[in-house]
């Protein structure tokens, strides 16, 4: 279920991925992973259908691999879980970067050849897709949107004789064996490859470490004599704030046999306490929670194949500005700008509001 503060302006816009391989360690899962032009398309362009097997087509917009696609056929629910997880994750890591100088930018080339390379916004990028496919489907099993999941029932959990399992927990169970199965076994040959695979697999492992119990009590006068208790993902403005976290301490990792990146020698880390070197093919990636990256990120000042640069960006005055604007300094705009103000809650169930005008100055970048 997406957070509310993402939907505000984006409901009437949905993301369509096509899914092709592309040359190389590159490819491609799904989600913000895919390799082809992330196109918006109003949702009313999808028309409703009245049909058993209404979901294929759907299905089929979304040009899965051949698997992908068995997959979704299969149950009625899956296709639109599918569509909201692309949707998710693509606001969320929107938001996550809005204050950045890469802004998490989606059109075709600039984030198609993001993929080719191996920098923390790729990690990121991979991270993200994982998570949002696997709080989807969580969320939609224990919403009844599935055929094939429920609710959590959740089996394991201490004290059991003390608490009478209720409510609706959300399947994460379900919803990890899915994904894993719908994103498929990647070649394990090359650094690349497993560390696109190692950054998929942390965008799962922190939405599992994101579950928590909730509980109501029962009994007479609040005694709480029994529980009832059931597991629910965090918020996925949570979850994509701990992705976040972890791009900024993204770990660089290097091998001295496999040029990874077709363009020479892996570079050295910013220090060797956070460069682990990989000298051989079978060696494993390190087992952690961090995400991986194997080369230093542009800066994404001016226009490139990467991004649009920053010239004409929004920036905020003595937070951001310098940064975003790369030293090129800023340019201020005053505008007067209307909105509701001085709202107060009316008997019984609506608020009133008073229009105000007010001056604002906005700052955006110099080229």
């Amino acid at each position: 279920m997406l957070d509310g503060h993402l939907l505000l302006g984006w409901l009437s816009f949905t993301v369509i991925v096509h899914l092709l391989s592309l040359p190389g360690p590159t490819t491609a899962y799904f989600g913000l992973t895919g390799n082809e032009p992330l196109s918006v398309l109003p949702l009313n362009s999808l028309p409703e259908e009245t049909t058993g097997r209404a979901h294929y087509k759907l299905c089929d917009r979304l040009k899965l691999e051949k698997k992908q696609r068995r997959m979704c056929r299969r149950d009625p629910g899956v296709a639109d879980t599918l569509r909201e997880a692309i949707i998710m994750s693509a606001l969320e890591c929107q938001h996550q970067f809005r204050f950045e100088r890469w802004n998490c930018t989606l059109e075709g080339r600039h984030r198609a050849n993001i993929l080719k390379r191996g920098f923390k916004e790729t990690a990121f990028l991979y991270a993200i897709s994982s998570a949002g496919l696997t709080h989807a489907l969580a969320k939609a099993c224990s919403a009844g949107r599935m055929e094939r999941c429920t609710c959590d029932e959740a089996p394991y959990l201490e004290n059991r004789k003390a608490w009478q399992w209720g409510g609706c927990g959300d399947n994460l169970k379900y919803a990890n064996k899915f994904v894993k199965e719908f994103l498929g076994k990647r070649s394990n040959k090359d650094l690349r490859a497993r560390v696109d695979t190692h950054n998929t697999n942390v965008g799962m492992k922190v939405i599992k470490v994101g579950v928590e119990t909730t509980c109501k009590c029962h009994g007479v006068s609040g005694s709480c004599t029994v529980q009832t208790c059931w597991r629910q993902l965090l918020p996925f403005h949570e979850i994509g704030k701990r992705l976040k976290q972890r791009y900024e301490t993204s770990v660089k990792v290097g091998s001295s046999t496999n040029e990874a990146t077709g363009e020479g020698d892996i570079s050295t880390g910013r220090n060797q306490q956070q460069q682990h070197s990989l000298p051989g093919l079978s060696d494993q990636i390190p087992r952690t929670m961090d995400l991986l990256h194997i080369e230093d990120s542009p800066s994404f000042c001016k226009p490139s194949k990467y991004s649009a640069g920053t010239t004409a960006r929004k920036c905020y005055k003595d937070q951001n500005c310098d940064a975003i604007c790369c030293g090129r300094g800023h340019n201020t705009q005053s505008r007067e700008v209307t909105g509701p103000c001085q709202c107060q809650v009316r008997w019984c169930c609506y608020v009133e509001c008073k229009q105000c005008t007010q001056k604002e100055e906005v700052y955006t970048c110099k080229g």
